[in-house]
C-alpha cells in the first residue's frame, strides 16, 4: 500500500490573491520556562488544500458541517492535463474512470496546470460526480471563477482545491479529504491523501 500525502504545507502554502496568508504564533515555550510548547493560528477557509462547500458561493448552500462526507472520502480517479479542459477532455475523463472503475469517476481529480471551463463544468455536474478537485487555487479561471463554481456547487459538487499531485501517477486511488468539522463555514483546509490500495 502507498500513501501520498497531496496536501500543502499550510504555513508556506500558495494563497489566493487577496486572501489573508494563514500567521502562527507561540503562545508559551518550553525554553522559556512555560510547561509546554503551546501555538496558535489563523488562517483563510480557502488556504492551501482546501475544500470549498456549497455556501461558499450560495447564500442558501450547504456549509462545510453540512455535507456528505462521502464525497471526500471514497475512491477516485486522477487524470494529468494541461490547460483548459474542454468538454471533449471532461467526456474522455469520465469516459476512462468509469472503465477502470466506476466508483472513482465519482470523485475526479486533476493532475497539472489545468482550468476548468464551463461547458466542461456542465458536463461533470450533470455526470452526478461528487467531488471535484485541482492543483490550482480555484477550479475556474483565476481573473473569473464565478461560474464555474456556481456550475458545480449548485449540484452539491464539492471542490478540492489546491493539491499537490506532482508524485501520483495517473489512476484509480483511495481518497481521504475529510474536511474539519467547522459550523456555518463556507470551506475548510484539510489533510488530503490518496492510497494506492
Amino acid at each position: 500500500m502507498t500513501i501520498y500525502d497531496i496536501s500543502q504545507e499550510v504555513f508556506s502554502c500558495r494563497v489566493y490573491p487577496g486572501d489573508p496568508a494563514p500567521e502562527k504564533r507561540m503562545l508559551s515555550r518550553i525554553e522559556d520556562g512555560a510547561v509546554c510548547n503551546l501555538s496558535a493560528f489563523s488562517m483563510c477557509a480557502h488556504n492551501g488544500t482546501h475544500i470549498d462547500a456549497p455556501l461558499h458561493f450560495l447564500d442558501d448552500g450547504k456549509a462545510v458541517d453540512q455535507i456528505d462526507l462521502r464525497a471526500t472520502v471514497g475512491m477516485a480517479y486522477v487524470w494529468e492535463h494541461s490547460g483548459s479542459i474542454l468538454y471533449e477532455d471532461a467526456i474522455r475523463i469520465l469516459e476512462t474512470a468509469r472503465a477502470k472503475d466506476p466508483q472513482a469517476a465519482k470523485r475526479i481529480l486533476i493532475k497539472g496546470k489545468a482550468t476548468l471551463t464551463e461547458e466542461a463544468a456542465e458536463l461533470f455536474a450533470a455526470s452526478g460526480i461528487l467531488l471535484f478537485g485541482n492543483e490550482s487555487q480555484t477550479v475556474g479561471p483565476e481573473d473569473s471563477p464565478m461560474q464555474v463554481h456556481l456550475t458545480l456547487l449548485s449540484r452539491e459538487v464539492i471542490l478540492l482545491e489546491g493539491i499537490v499531485l506532482e508524485k501520483v501517477p495517473e489512476g484509480v486511488y483511495l481518497l481521504c479529504a475529510a474536511p474539519l468539522n467547522l459550523s456555518g463555514a463556507d470551506g475548510s483546509p484539510c489533510r488530503a491523501t490518496l492510497i494506492k490500495l
